[in-house]
Protein backbone atom coordinates (compact mmCIF):
# COMPACT_ATOMS: atom_id res chain seq x y z
CA UNK A 1 0.00 0.00 0.00
CA UNK A 2 1.48 3.72 -0.92
CA UNK A 3 0.62 6.88 1.30
CA UNK A 4 0.43 8.48 -1.86
CA UNK A 5 -2.94 9.59 -0.84
CA UNK A 6 -3.08 9.24 2.95
CA UNK A 7 -5.19 11.99 3.88
CA UNK A 8 -5.57 12.95 7.19
CA UNK A 9 -9.35 12.21 7.16
CA UNK A 10 -11.79 9.38 5.90
CA UNK A 11 -13.19 10.06 2.22
CA UNK A 12 -17.05 9.56 2.15
CA UNK A 13 -18.19 8.66 -1.40
CA UNK A 14 -21.67 10.50 -1.78
CA UNK A 15 -23.94 8.94 -4.91
CA UNK A 16 -25.91 10.61 -6.82
CA UNK A 17 -29.89 10.01 -8.13
CA UNK A 18 -30.75 6.69 -8.44
CA UNK A 19 -27.07 5.79 -7.20
CA UNK A 20 -26.16 2.76 -5.28
CA UNK A 21 -22.78 1.38 -3.55
CA UNK A 22 -23.20 -2.18 -5.37
CA UNK A 23 -25.52 -3.72 -7.53
CA UNK A 24 -24.96 -7.20 -7.27
CA UNK A 25 -21.43 -6.68 -6.69
CA UNK A 26 -20.92 -3.71 -9.32
CA UNK A 27 -19.54 -1.09 -7.95
CA UNK A 28 -21.61 2.84 -8.38
CA UNK A 29 -17.33 4.03 -8.25
CA UNK A 30 -15.82 1.89 -10.50
CA UNK A 31 -12.51 1.55 -9.72
CA UNK A 32 -12.45 4.67 -7.51
CA UNK A 33 -12.71 3.33 -4.16
CA UNK A 34 -10.17 0.16 -5.22
CA UNK A 35 -7.24 3.04 -6.54
CA UNK A 36 -7.77 5.79 -3.53
CA UNK A 37 -7.41 2.66 -0.85
CA UNK A 38 -4.61 1.94 -2.47
CA UNK A 39 -2.91 4.87 -2.31
CA UNK A 40 -3.66 5.32 1.15
CA UNK A 41 -6.88 6.15 1.87
CA UNK A 42 -9.65 5.49 4.11
CA UNK A 43 -12.70 5.52 2.01
CA UNK A 44 -16.59 4.43 2.70
CA UNK A 45 -19.01 4.73 -0.20
CA UNK A 46 -22.00 5.12 1.48
CA UNK A 47 -25.77 4.94 0.49
CA UNK A 48 -28.90 7.96 0.98
CA UNK A 49 -32.25 7.53 -0.94
CA UNK A 50 -31.66 6.88 -4.76
CA UNK A 51 -34.78 9.30 -4.97
CA UNK A 52 -35.41 11.82 -2.38
CA UNK A 53 -35.15 15.83 -1.82
CA UNK A 54 -30.89 17.05 -1.14
CA UNK A 55 -32.01 18.08 2.40
CA UNK A 56 -33.80 14.14 3.05
CA UNK A 57 -30.61 12.90 1.52
CA UNK A 58 -28.22 15.26 3.41
CA UNK A 59 -29.82 14.20 6.83
CA UNK A 60 -29.19 10.59 6.01
CA UNK A 61 -25.43 11.38 4.86
CA UNK A 62 -25.26 12.95 8.66
CA UNK A 63 -26.42 10.14 10.17
CA UNK A 64 -23.07 8.21 7.85
CA UNK A 65 -20.62 10.97 9.05
CA UNK A 66 -21.08 9.81 12.54
CA UNK A 67 -21.23 6.34 11.79
CA UNK A 68 -17.42 6.98 10.80
CA UNK A 69 -16.30 9.18 12.97
CA UNK A 70 -17.39 6.78 15.79
CA UNK A 71 -15.38 3.54 13.76
CA UNK A 72 -12.56 5.83 12.67
CA UNK A 73 -11.97 7.98 15.51
CA UNK A 74 -11.42 10.53 12.94
CA UNK A 75 -12.11 14.48 13.95
CA UNK A 76 -13.75 15.36 10.63
CA UNK A 77 -14.47 13.30 7.17
CA UNK A 78 -14.23 14.29 3.54
CA UNK A 79 -17.18 14.95 1.56
CA UNK A 80 -16.98 13.88 -2.32
CA UNK A 81 -20.66 14.13 -3.77
CA UNK A 82 -20.78 13.11 -7.72
CA UNK A 83 -24.20 14.76 -9.37
CA UNK A 84 -27.28 15.33 -6.49
CA UNK A 85 -24.39 13.73 -3.81
CA UNK A 86 -23.00 17.08 -4.09
CA UNK A 87 -25.94 18.97 -2.80
CA UNK A 88 -26.23 16.36 -0.39
CA UNK A 89 -22.85 16.83 0.91
CA UNK A 90 -23.02 20.38 1.11
CA UNK A 91 -26.11 20.42 3.32
CA UNK A 92 -24.68 18.17 5.69
CA UNK A 93 -21.47 20.55 5.65
CA UNK A 94 -23.82 23.76 6.38
CA UNK A 95 -25.54 21.76 8.93
CA UNK A 96 -22.55 20.40 11.06
CA UNK A 97 -19.38 22.06 9.59
CA UNK A 98 -17.36 20.98 12.73
CA UNK A 99 -17.51 17.36 11.02
CA UNK A 100 -16.58 18.18 7.49
CA UNK A 101 -12.91 19.08 6.84
CA UNK A 102 -13.89 19.19 2.61
CA UNK A 103 -16.37 19.14 0.23
CA UNK A 104 -16.07 18.21 -2.82
CA UNK A 105 -18.40 18.53 -5.66
CA UNK A 106 -18.11 16.06 -8.66
CA UNK A 107 -20.25 17.12 -11.55
CA UNK A 108 -22.65 18.45 -9.40
CA UNK A 109 -25.74 20.75 -10.51
CA UNK A 110 -25.10 23.58 -8.09
CA UNK A 111 -26.96 25.98 -10.05
CA UNK A 112 -29.50 23.17 -11.19
CA UNK A 113 -29.56 20.66 -13.91
CA UNK A 114 -31.36 22.14 -17.27
CA UNK A 115 -32.10 18.73 -18.32
CA UNK A 116 -34.19 18.89 -14.95
CA UNK A 117 -35.51 21.98 -16.10
CA UNK A 118 -36.34 20.48 -19.85
CA UNK A 119 -38.33 17.34 -18.18
CA UNK A 120 -40.32 19.66 -15.80
CA UNK A 121 -41.85 21.41 -18.98
CA UNK A 122 -42.08 18.37 -20.73
CA UNK A 123 -43.50 16.30 -18.15
CA UNK A 124 -45.69 18.98 -15.74
CA UNK A 125 -47.46 17.82 -13.09
CA UNK A 126 -50.21 15.38 -14.04
CA UNK A 127 -49.64 14.89 -17.29
CA UNK A 128 -49.50 11.93 -18.66
CA UNK A 129 -45.79 11.99 -19.66
CA UNK A 130 -45.34 13.08 -15.69
CA UNK A 131 -47.38 9.87 -14.78
CA UNK A 132 -44.96 7.80 -17.05
CA UNK A 133 -41.72 9.22 -15.87
CA UNK A 134 -42.62 8.15 -12.70
CA UNK A 135 -43.67 4.82 -12.96
CA UNK A 136 -40.21 4.62 -14.62
CA UNK A 137 -37.83 5.73 -12.03
CA UNK A 138 -40.18 3.89 -9.02
CA UNK A 139 -39.20 0.52 -11.45
CA UNK A 140 -35.42 1.38 -11.60
CA UNK A 141 -35.77 2.31 -7.89
CA UNK A 142 -37.23 -0.95 -6.59
CA UNK A 143 -35.49 -2.88 -9.04
CA UNK A 144 -31.72 -1.09 -7.45
CA UNK A 145 -33.02 -1.84 -4.15
CA UNK A 146 -33.55 -5.56 -4.75
CA UNK A 147 -29.88 -5.78 -6.43
CA UNK A 148 -28.48 -3.67 -3.97
CA UNK A 149 -25.76 -5.42 -1.87
CA UNK A 150 -23.51 -3.19 -0.55
CA UNK A 151 -26.36 -1.45 1.94
CA UNK A 152 -27.28 -2.92 4.99
CA UNK A 153 -29.79 -0.80 6.57
CA UNK A 154 -33.34 -0.10 6.88
CA UNK A 155 -35.24 0.73 3.68
CA UNK A 156 -34.60 4.46 2.16
CA UNK A 157 -37.85 6.38 1.40
CA UNK A 158 -38.31 7.20 -2.05
CA UNK A 159 -40.03 10.69 -3.21
CA UNK A 160 -39.85 11.16 -7.21
CA UNK A 161 -41.30 14.95 -7.08
CA UNK A 162 -38.88 15.86 -4.18
CA UNK A 163 -35.66 14.45 -5.95
CA UNK A 164 -36.88 16.09 -9.29
CA UNK A 165 -37.40 19.58 -7.66
CA UNK A 166 -34.62 19.34 -6.46
CA UNK A 167 -32.35 19.51 -9.40
CA UNK A 168 -34.11 22.21 -11.42
CA UNK A 169 -32.83 25.47 -11.48
CA UNK A 170 -35.34 27.01 -9.64
CA UNK A 171 -35.10 24.12 -6.66
CA UNK A 172 -31.53 24.27 -6.73
CA UNK A 173 -32.17 28.55 -6.63
CA UNK A 174 -34.16 27.91 -3.23
CA UNK A 175 -31.37 25.76 -2.20
CA UNK A 176 -28.59 27.76 -2.49
CA UNK A 177 -30.73 30.94 -0.49
CA UNK A 178 -30.32 28.26 2.13
CA UNK A 179 -26.71 26.36 1.60
CA UNK A 180 -24.65 29.17 -0.39
CA UNK A 181 -21.21 27.91 1.20
CA UNK A 182 -18.88 27.66 -1.33
CA UNK A 183 -21.06 29.31 -4.50
CA UNK A 184 -19.57 31.73 -6.45
CA UNK A 185 -20.97 35.27 -6.91
CA UNK A 186 -20.45 35.40 -10.31
CA UNK A 187 -21.69 32.77 -13.35
CA UNK A 188 -18.98 30.74 -14.31
CA UNK A 189 -16.84 32.30 -10.99
CA UNK A 190 -15.49 30.36 -8.22
CA UNK A 191 -17.03 30.32 -4.90
CA UNK A 192 -14.50 30.60 -1.49
CA UNK A 193 -11.96 28.32 -0.60
CA UNK A 194 -13.08 27.94 2.87
CA UNK A 195 -16.08 28.60 4.93
CA UNK A 196 -16.82 27.93 8.49
CA UNK A 197 -13.92 25.68 8.54
CA UNK A 198 -14.85 23.92 5.39
CA UNK A 199 -12.60 23.45 2.11
CA UNK A 200 -14.76 23.77 -1.04
CA UNK A 201 -13.63 22.21 -4.43
CA UNK A 202 -15.27 20.87 -7.88
CA UNK A 203 -14.95 19.47 -10.93
CA UNK A 204 -16.63 18.42 -14.03
CA UNK A 205 -16.38 17.33 -17.83
CA UNK A 206 -18.14 18.26 -20.82
CA UNK A 207 -18.78 16.56 -23.78
CA UNK A 208 -16.50 17.15 -26.63
CA UNK A 209 -17.14 15.59 -29.84
CA UNK A 210 -13.84 13.61 -31.26
CA UNK A 211 -12.88 12.95 -27.69
CA UNK A 212 -15.51 11.98 -25.64
CA UNK A 213 -17.57 9.94 -28.06
CA UNK A 214 -14.13 8.02 -28.89
CA UNK A 215 -12.30 5.12 -27.09
CA UNK A 216 -14.57 2.49 -25.25
CA UNK A 217 -17.62 5.36 -25.37
CA UNK A 218 -17.72 3.88 -29.04
CA UNK A 219 -19.54 1.35 -27.12
CA UNK A 220 -21.07 2.67 -23.94
CA UNK A 221 -24.41 3.03 -23.96
CA UNK A 222 -24.36 6.00 -21.31
CA UNK A 223 -22.73 7.62 -23.65
CA UNK A 224 -24.66 7.86 -26.12
CA UNK A 225 -27.65 8.85 -23.46
CA UNK A 226 -25.81 11.70 -22.38
CA UNK A 227 -25.43 13.08 -26.24
CA UNK A 228 -29.11 12.42 -26.47
CA UNK A 229 -29.50 14.71 -23.14
CA UNK A 230 -27.48 17.04 -24.19
CA UNK A 231 -29.64 17.92 -26.47
CA UNK A 232 -32.05 19.66 -24.28
CA UNK A 233 -29.18 22.50 -22.95
CA UNK A 234 -30.00 25.59 -24.15
CA UNK A 235 -28.04 28.31 -21.88
CA UNK A 236 -24.83 25.92 -21.43
CA UNK A 237 -25.27 23.94 -24.94
CA UNK A 238 -22.08 22.56 -25.75
CA UNK A 239 -20.60 23.23 -22.67
CA UNK A 240 -22.63 20.40 -20.48
CA UNK A 241 -21.65 16.83 -19.74
CA UNK A 242 -24.97 15.34 -20.77
CA UNK A 243 -26.91 16.20 -17.58
CA UNK A 244 -24.43 18.93 -15.66
CA UNK A 245 -23.67 22.65 -17.12
CA UNK A 246 -19.97 22.90 -17.44
CA UNK A 247 -20.78 26.79 -15.21
CA UNK A 248 -23.56 25.32 -13.29
CA UNK A 249 -21.03 22.68 -11.88
CA UNK A 250 -18.85 25.33 -10.39
CA UNK A 251 -18.27 25.44 -6.21
CA UNK A 252 -15.50 26.52 -4.38
CA UNK A 253 -12.12 26.10 -5.80
CA UNK A 254 -12.42 25.12 -9.49
CA UNK A 255 -10.30 22.10 -10.12
CA UNK A 256 -11.62 21.89 -13.79
CA UNK A 257 -14.43 22.46 -15.23
CA UNK A 258 -13.86 21.13 -18.94
CA UNK A 259 -12.39 17.60 -18.73
CA UNK A 260 -13.51 15.12 -21.74
CA UNK A 261 -15.93 13.16 -19.46
CA UNK A 262 -19.56 12.75 -19.59
CA UNK A 263 -21.53 12.43 -16.76
CA UNK A 264 -21.09 8.67 -16.41
CA UNK A 265 -17.42 8.52 -17.33
CA UNK A 266 -16.55 11.23 -14.61
CA UNK A 267 -17.66 8.07 -12.06
CA UNK A 268 -15.93 5.61 -14.37
CA UNK A 269 -18.95 4.25 -16.04
CA UNK A 270 -19.53 1.70 -17.81
CA UNK A 271 -16.77 -0.82 -16.91
CA UNK A 272 -14.00 1.92 -17.20
CA UNK A 273 -15.39 2.63 -21.16
CA UNK A 274 -15.08 6.14 -21.22
CA UNK A 275 -13.80 8.43 -23.68
CA UNK A 276 -10.56 9.65 -25.06
CA UNK A 277 -8.47 12.46 -23.25
CA UNK A 278 -9.14 11.92 -19.74
CA UNK A 279 -8.51 9.53 -16.76
CA UNK A 280 -11.44 9.80 -14.32
CA UNK A 281 -9.64 7.64 -11.77
CA UNK A 282 -6.31 9.78 -11.42
CA UNK A 283 -8.60 12.46 -10.60
CA UNK A 284 -9.64 11.11 -7.94
CA UNK A 285 -6.03 9.98 -6.07
CA UNK A 286 -4.61 13.34 -7.50
CA UNK A 287 -7.17 14.77 -5.34
CA UNK A 288 -6.75 13.32 -2.52
CA UNK A 289 -2.75 13.79 -2.80
CA UNK A 290 -4.00 17.61 -2.61
CA UNK A 291 -6.08 17.44 0.32
CA UNK A 292 -2.80 15.37 1.92
CA UNK A 293 -0.59 17.91 0.52
CA UNK A 294 -3.46 21.06 2.10
CA UNK A 295 -2.45 19.15 5.74
CA UNK A 296 -6.28 17.40 5.42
Amino acid sequence: MSDAAAVRYPLILVPGMLGYVSLLGYPYWYGIVGALRKSGAKVFAIQVSPLNSSEVRGEQLLVHIRDVLAKTGAEKVHLLGHSQGALTARYAAALQPQWVASVTSIAGPNHGSELADFLARKAASGSLAEKGLRLLLAGFARVMAWLELGYKGPPLPVDISAAHGSLTSEGVAAFNRKYPQGLPEHWGGEGAGEVNGVRYYSWSGTLQPGITNRGGNRVDGPNLVCRIFARTFRREAGQCDGMVGRYSSHLGKVIGDDYPLDHFDIINQTFGLVGKGADPVRLYVEHAQRLRDAGL
